[in-house]
């Protein structure tokens, strides 16, 4: 029994590392991807859309977080002799919550900036909520808030993780904090439930008006005169899949982090398993949007 125990056990391990080298693998590769896709229109000097300068900074913010997480699992996964520096540690870990809270506060412009665009124009005011010019400055705002809000991440990280009397010595390739039930992300921060809650209402509006939308067609379009899907209604309907993938992954992953902060749960697969469930969406989420791109040759859609 205890070798057949063991035997899942390494079965699981294996399993959980191939799954993360190959989000990393083919995350990045998606993510990459997804950055010329959208930054191609100011390298041939046309004009870039409001939604692909967000899109731009959404995969260089992916890009990194998966980087980021990247170095201390690659490192387990191939046994390196020696493992993260506090240092190291400390860079590594403030730029995955850096990279993590631009991913989320971008999701969040993207979606608002969508629902706006759906709103039928009413004068000046409306013209305002809409300007094209937005996006960008907005983008760069979640940057530097960013690095502002988890400025304090550095001084709560040490170094290498301690895991007590387990045998399994990988996990002294993992970074730890100093205090662990305080947690660096246990709870939704205010910032973070503020920038979902706007995603929700935004969705949720969205839902409304394409629901409201439809009812309005149906009674002008007959069967004589075919109903196209206008690009803003498709633009519309990937950004609420986009919307909902980051808060199911995200909910996944609190989780997990819940569960390992409030009761001390060190062990291997629980710390694997939820840095698989943090890079789902970057690794996702570009695939969609590529996908869903009306740009993209029909046989790749």
């Amino acid at each position: 029994m205890p070798s057949q125990k063991d035997g899942l056990q390494t079965t699981g391990n294996v399993a959980l590392k191939t799954t993360f080298l190959l989000q990393i693998g083919f995350g990045t590769l998606a993510n990459v991807t997804l950055f010329f896709h959208n930054v191609s229109p100011a390298l041939c000097a046309h004009k870039q859309r409001p939604t692909h300068v967000v899109l731009t900074h959404m995969a260089l913010a992916n890009l990194l977080v998966l980087l980021s997480s990247g170095i201390p699992q690659t490192m387990v996964a191939f046994l390196l002799t020696n493992p993260l520096s506090s240092l190291g540690c400390k860079v590594v870990y403030y730029t995955h919550r850096v990279a993590r809270s631009c991913t989320l506060c971008c999701t969040c412009v993207l979606s608002t900036y969508q629902f706006f665009t759906l709103i039928p124009g009413r004068g000046d005011c409306m013209t305002l909520r809409r300007d094209p010019k937005m996006p960008g400055p907005s983008c760069c705002v979640c940057w530097v808030f960013s690095l502002l809000l988890n400025i304090y991440t550095p001084l709560n990280v040490t170094g290498a993780l301690t895991m007590g009397n387990d045998t399994d010595t990988q996990g002294r390739w993992f970074c730890s904090s100093s205090s662990p039930r305080a947690g660096i992300g246990i709870l939704p921060s205010c910032p973070d439930s503020v920038f979902i809650g706007l995603m929700v209402w935004a969705s949720s509006s969205t839902v409304g008006l394409l629901r409201r939308h439809h009812q309005r067609v149906q009674h002008i379009h007959t069967h004589k005169v075919p109903h196209n899907c206008p690009p803003e209604t498709r633009a519309a309907h990937t950004i609420l899949m986009l919307v909902v993938t980051f808060v199911v992954f995200y909910m996944m992953n609190l989780v997990v982090t819940f569960y390992i902060t409030v009761f001390l749960d060190l062990q291997l697969w629980l710390i694997q398993t939820c840095n698989i469930l943090a890079l789902c969406f970057p690794t996702v989420s570009p695939f969609l949007l590529i996908l869903r791109d009306p740009r993209t040759p029909r046989f790749c859609s």
